[in-house]
């Protein structure tokens, strides 16, 4: 259960950060990509207890799926470290269900922000073009993580 806590707040503090400079810090990503694999390999289980083996798939899914939105623009390249270190430290059941419930997510908010005046939604279309994809994470991991537990 502390686990899956320390994740939030990981990913709430990548979350923060994206939602203000629209960027995650490589010290948030890949700090903590490298200290979830360290433990992955001093101890043989993921962050949350997963096999080594399980971490490493998650891992590689991760890249699998963020590196063709990298190479066409969709995601930044903070987004598919955030995803990689995210892999390595759950399973790839964390991983795809994180996601799905970040495409959920993202779908009610565009639902949601097509309901607000045209003022308000273009002028935050001033501010920047590129959508903070860590604050959808954020929300579909803790709905995996509260479904799980």
């Amino acid at each position: 259960m502390t686990q899956g806590l320390v994740i939030v707040f990981w990913l709430a503090l990548c979350a923060l950060q994206d939602m203000r400079q629209r960027q995650i810090a490589n010290v948030l990503t890949l700090g903590a990509g490298l200290l979830a694999l360290a433990y992955l390999l001093w101890v043989g289980v993921t962050w949350i207890g997963a096999p080594a083996s399980d971490g490493g798939w998650a891992f590689a899914l991760a890249l699998l799926l963020g590196l063709p939105g990298y190479a066409l623009g969709r995601f930044g390249a903070g987004d598919v470290k955030l995803l990689a270190a995210l892999g390595l430290a759950t399973h790839t059941e964390y991983l795809l269900w994180s996601l799905i419930g970040s495409a959920v997510a993202m779908s009610v908010w565009v639902v949601m922000r097509q309901g607000l005046s045209a003022r308000v939604a273009h002028h935050s279309d001033q501010a920047s073009r590129k959508q903070p994809f860590a604050p959808y994470l954020l929300t579909g991991f803790i709905a995996c993580w509260l479904w799980i537990h």
